[in-house]
């Protein structure tokens, strides 16, 4: 997927897009302009909002933050709060305290939960 052809998307009522491979969340510096890439094209789409990561992950730690996250959306806690939740899950994890394995992944866009709460 490139941002070209994801800006190009119609995603009017698409309440989460989740980026969860590496760098998603990176882009490409324009003077006065801003960053260009998959999290620009997503917003331009029209995706509510996003999660996404800041560097490198692996496909371990991913799945576990993953479905962290997405058990605390079905238990009806609010986009931003459900990835803060699995965020601190990971930290209590012995070998996955450090910021390497938990602090690349963002939220951007609407906090609120699904259900618009």
């Amino acid at each position: 997927m490139t941002a070209l052809k994801a800006a190009g998307l119609n995603l009017w009522g698409t309440k989460l897009v989740t980026l969860s491979a590496c760098d998603t969340g990176v882009g490409e510096v324009k003077n006065g302009e801003g960053v260009y890439g998959l999290r620009r094209a997503f917003v331009l789409a029209g995706a509510e909002s996003l999660v996404m990561t800041l560097w490198p992950v692996s496909d371990y730690v991913t799945r576990e933050v993953m479905t962290a996250y997405y058990t605390g959306l079905k238990q009806g806690l609010g986009r931003r709060e459900a990835l803060r939740q699995a965020q601190l899950a990971m930290l209590k994890r012995q070998g996955r305290s450090h910021p390497f394995y938990w602090a690349s992944f963002i939220q951007s866009g609407d906090w609120k939960n699904l259900a618009g709460k």
